[in-house]
């Protein structure tokens, strides 16, 4: 029983690091619904859960798919995209641009875990939602994947190729930018120039990687205009390496299902407390 409970601990500190916080209730969702313990937006897309067909990141036993970044995307474009266009045309330099996308999501988020704020251990706001609190009060609160989700949208619509990667108890947004040498740089399938854009620290530049990630390999999707569709990944993520060094990719396979384990193990103590 205690290997059981440590294991539950051990999941569950894992996967608060891949969810969101910073919700905010009347933006591009409006009608948000509650059904048992999720919450559900207009996509029929939990925002208080990462796994699952129906998960804002749709993990599954050998892959995850960051359906939450889609919301902001081809059709459902808005405020998010629309700020990532003003500013490429503001910059014309792609270096100076990339840069000034990557502060202007880090001056603006202010880090706050999910619990402090909405009383959800998990909270997903999607680029919309956080860039309407943004216009209205020039700031908005968020953690990790907040950040990550309004950086891949606006660095899609300002004319770049941008990434989710994700890593055992955090996420971040990655942009492929080969000509810029500030930072680590990043091989993903092979292809060498993706930059880590980590937007939760006041004083990070971009290309700033954390210690931990350094020489690891750690797993990306890279964004698209895709469907809001329900869906479970049944292919593996890109494999991704620091350009410090690495090794040879492996299947994610236990990544992901330690993950989905530790979902289904936290369903099943909940419903044991009912």
């Amino acid at each position: 029983m205690k290997k059981l409970k440590l294991l539950f601990i051990l999941v569950m500190v894992l996967s608060s690091g891949l969810v969101a916080s910073s919700f905010a209730w009347a933006t591009s969702s409006t009608e948000f619904r509650t059904v048992g313990d999720d919450v559900f937006d207009d996509w029929d897309i939990s925002r208080t859960r990462a796994v699952g067909a129906d998960g804002f990141y749709q993990i599954s036993e050998v892959g995850f798919r960051p359906v939450i970044a889609f919301e902001s995307l081809g059709e459902e474009a808005d405020t998010a995209y629309r700020l990532g266009e003003q500013l490429a045309s503001q910059y014309p330099d792609r270096i100076q641009r990339a840069e000034k996308i990557f502060y202007y999501v880090r001056d603006r988020v202010r880090y706050t875990p999910d619990k402090d704020q909405f009383q959800y251990d998990e909270f997903a706001q999607n680029a919309d939602e956080l860039a309407d609190t943004i216009a209205k009060n020039g700031f908005a609160h968020g953690d990790c994947e907040d950040s990550a989700v309004l950086l891949v949208v606006m660095y899609k619509a300002a004319g770049y190729r941008s990434a989710i990667a994700v890593a055992p108890g955090h996420t971040a947004a990655m942009v492929f930018l080969p000509e810029y040498k500030k930072g680590s740089s990043f091989k993903m399938n092979d292809e060498e120039g993706w930059v880590w854009a980590e937007a939760t620290g006041s004083k990070n530049p971009l290309g700033w990687v954390g210690k931990e990630f350094i020489n690891e390999e750690l797993y990306a999707y890279e964004i698209q205009e895709e469907r809001i569709t329900r869906a479970e990944p049944t292919v593996a993520p890109a494999t991704i390496i620091t350009g410090r060094g690495g090794g040879s990719a492996s299947f994610p396979i236990p990544f992901f299902s330690i993950i989905f384990l530790l979902w289904f193990i936290s369903r099943l103590f909940r419903r044991r407390a009912r």
